[in-house]
């Protein structure tokens, strides 16, 4: 019998994979690729969402878990997947400057912002007010350690490729079977696909779509990541991955037309050369009304388990949650409360049995 089958392999699923290999678990991963936000994110990690100037929920306690985790992924595959690298606000007036440096003040906010001015200037972007500096941030390479990791699960015979099928899960004393599969627990790491999920679709999951481009500017003379409407992240060779758009209605994971213009729009706002768009991706983030994630163990089902809702901060939050989850099971550690999928059970109990299918 293993110990977890988990179902995505993207960073939620992947996170959990890990964490539990690490504590010599059993584990085998079902994953059919359906879900792509993962593999197409920007993978940019920030602890600070500067649109509000308020700190991401439990960054310090985050960060340090997610650096550990990398390190350790690195290690393993034999590659390097996290870049640090400097992520820089342009201002476009004193007021920004002013409302910046305020910022800096908060004592939460004090350890991320430098309160010295960046006046450094970049070719082919006018920046007359500068820019600000946030400090502990970076980048991961989501598509190649995502690939990396799921040839790893392939060369261990961790790997199912196939789709997941609810009706084919059944309970016992000892845990849940899929088909001829037996395990003490189930993963599931689906992101978007939480919605086709009869056990775990009563919760206020919703998918908000994010397109980006990858272009080739070799006028653009970048080593820094800039942030304003849109963030340009340097990836080499010229290369530079742009995003992202937010859009709540569209829930397919195909490029538009209409997201192809504001990012186009944006991004003449920002820098003055020429580019070329070299590819155009879309995803389906899965994000919850609370900006919290979804963390916990069926009301009913107490072997069968959810890790989702990371929404734009999956590099960050996979690692720290995925532990989370990880020893609430094995050990009985509460799970934060912000985060755990009870704050909606009242509004939801009535759902929590499903029908089966």
């Amino acid at each position: 019998m293993l110990d977890y089958l988990i179902v995505g392999s993207g960073l939620a699923g992947i996170s959990f994979a890990e964490v539990a290999l690490k504590n010599n678990k059993s584990i085998l991963v079902v994953d059919d690729k359906s879900q792509n936000s993962s593999r197409i994110a920007g993978g940019l990690y920030n602890p600070v969402i500067l649109k509000r100037f308020s700190e991401v929920w439990n960054a310090k306690e985050h960060l340090v878990l997610m650096n550990e985790f990398y390190e350790q992924v690195e290690d393993k595959l034999q590659e390097k997947f996290n870049f640090k690298m400097p992520i820089l606000r342009k201002f476009f007036s004193i007021e920004e400057q002013n409302n910046w440096f305020a910022a800096s003040d908060k004592i939460n906010l004090a350890p991320f912002l430098s309160t010295k001015l960046i006046t450094k200037k970049y070719q082919s972007i006018d920046s007359p007010y500068d820019y600000g500096e946030v400090l502990h941030t970076g980048y991961v390479k989501t598509g190649q350690l995502l690939e990396s990791y799921r040839e790893y699960l392939k060369k261990n015979d961790f790997l199912l490729e196939e789709s997941f099928h609810s009706s084919f899960l059944d309970f016992h004393d000892s845990g849940i079977q899929y088909k001829n599969i037996k395990a003490r627990h189930i993963i599931f790491a689906e992101g978007f696909g939480l919605h086709k999920n009869p056990y775990f679709n009563y919760l206020p999951l919703d998918g908000t779509k994010g397109e980006l481009f990858l272009i080739n500017a070799p006028n653009l003379k970048l080593d820094v990541i800039v942030n304003t409407s849109v963030f340009i992240l340097p990836i080499g060779g010229n290369l530079y991955k742009v995003g992202a758009t937010y859009n709540w209605h569209d829930k397919t994971d195909l490029p538009t037309e209409e997201g192809k213009q504001e990012l186009l729009d944006r991004i003449k706002e920002i820098i003055t050369c020429d580019f070329e768009i070299v590819k155009h991706f879309a995803g389906v983030r899965p994000t919850v009304a609370d900006r919290r994630p979804l963390v916990g163990t069926h009301e009913v089902y107490k072997s069968v388990h959810l890790l989702n809702g990371l929404g734009t901060r999956g590099v960050m939050l996979g690692p720290a949650l995925a532990k989370m989850l990880y020893d609430n099971i094995e050990n009985g550690t509460p799970i934060d409360k912000e985060a755990d999928i009870k704050r909606f059970h009242k509004r939801y109990l009535k759902s929590l049995i499903p029908d089966r299918p």
